[in-house]
């Protein structure tokens, strides 16, 4: 129970900062650039990309042969969240470059133009995170407290958004994509046994007879299964505490001047 709620908590905390902040950083730059009515297609992209993402996962809550698509579906949220953890690793110092130079290219259009190309950035950006998370969600379906702990999420990125768009120099972002990409490794392990363990059930890979008995050993409640329900909370509790005296250990950075919000997504 504790474990299925704080995957959906971690899950929709970290998809839903990653929305908040391009939502952020679009608004701020079409305001800083002099394009202030484009901001309407930033919001119009948001609301389409929310309603497309609940289309997403409503359909993939309720697809009929589940038993089918549940391992694929795994497989597919562990493909999903390596990407995502190696892609933000390499490019979340340039998420904020990247997202203006994006807008850009849009906001050098004139009249209906600029708002298509905006609306269509925005949607396909947000959409990704929603449809992310919908993916990786319905890997904890059936398990109690699943939207307790998707709601606690949602709220605790919205919190974060926040400070950071009022206190950004004291927000260490760096650091919580650090400590939640940990958290995601783990998860990752699990989705790939599971998904391997039920594609074979369906007899769907090479070999499924022998997949499938020797996958059965490692499920959620072997041994193996328990170590791993640990070290989601053992881990990146552990790269924080070694992150943390690192940072104490090492020189101070000089403060950012008044009005700077340094952003930085990377370690």
């Amino acid at each position: 129970m504790f474990q299925a709620f704080t995957q959906a908590l971690v899950i929709t905390l970290r998809e839903g900062l990653e929305a908040f902040l391009i939502v952020a950083i679009s608004l701020s730059y079409l305001r800083k650039t002099g394009r202030p009515e484009l901001t309407t297609a930033v919001r119009w992209g948001v609301v389409t990309a929310l309603a497309a993402s609940a289309l997403g996962g409503y359909l993939l809550y309720n697809a009929s042969n589940q038993e089918w698509i549940e391992g694929p579906l795994a497989l597919a949220a562990a493909a999903s969240i390596s990407w995502m953890i190696v892609h933000m690793w390499r490019t979340g110092r340039r998420m904020k470059g990247d997202i203006e130079g994006q807008l850009r290219s849009s906001t050098v259009r004139s009249g209906a133009g600029a708002f298509i190309g905006v609306f269509l950035f925005t949607l396909l950006m947000v959409s990704r995170e929603g449809m992310e998370s919908a993916l990786l969600l319905i890997q904890l379906r059936g398990t109690a407290h699943l939207w307790l702990g998707a709601t606690a999420g949602l709220a605790g990125s919205a919190a974060l958004a926040w400070l950071w768009s009022r206190y950004g120099r004291y927000v260490n972002l760096a650091l919580f994509f650090q400590v939640t990409a940990v958290f995601l490794v783990v998860f990752v392990v699990q989705l790939t046994i599971a998904g391997f363990h039920e594609t074979a059930e369906q007899g769907l890979l090479p070999y499924s007879e022998t997949i499938h008995l020797a996958t059965e050993s490692w499920g959620p409640d072997s041994g193996f299964g328990h170590l791993l329900t640990y070290l989601l909370a053992i881990l990146p509790m552990a790269w924080l505490l070694v992150a943390s005296l690192s940072a104490k250990s090492s020189n101070p950075a000089a403060p950012a001047r008044t009005g700077e919000k340094p952003f930085t997504i990377a370690g």
